[in-house]
């Protein structure tokens, strides 16, 4: 059984590389390379996977949903990604940077969270924009 949870953060970000010029940075990331910044209304699924149990369910939905509450909102949640979160101190946080860090965070605390060898991390999926969608699967990352 495949279950997904959604939940939704607003964040702000600039895409760039600080090493690079004004100039380098504009033409790799276009206007998401403005110094000022712009926002995003992120909208992220987190699929678990699992057989069922014997009260006919595959994840216990409230531990999940504490898991992404703790790991994802709580630190990136109305937060400016380059200065906030340490983790896009040395990475440009782009939205495949993002997708890959929560799905990082949630795998790395999944054990201690679900005991037992179900349910496993199955994907995390990051909606930027209606037309920017970001997934990248639990088995792709240690």
């Amino acid at each position: 059984m495949l279950i997904t949870r959604k939940a939704e953060f607003s964040a702000s970000h600039v895409c760039a590389n600080p090493a690079w010029s004004a100039e380098e940075n504009r033409q790799v990331y276009g206007a998401d390379a403005n110094p000022n910044g712009h926002g995003h209304n992120y909208v992220v699924e987190v699929s678990a996977e699992g057989p069922l149990d014997a009260h006919g369910r595959a994840v216990d939905v409230a531990t999940l949903d504490e898991l992404v509450t703790r790991e994802v909102l709580r630190p990136f949640d109305h937060r400016d990604l380059n200065t906030e979160a340490p983790v896009f101190e040395y990475q440009v946080p782009t939205s495949e940077n993002l997708a890959r860090e929560i799905c990082r965070r949630l795998k790395r605390n999944w054990t201690d969270t679900f005991a037992g060898a179900w349910p496993q991390l199955y994907k995390v999926r990051i909606e930027e924009t209606a037309r920017n969608i970001f997934e990248i699967r639990g088995d792709e990352i240690e």
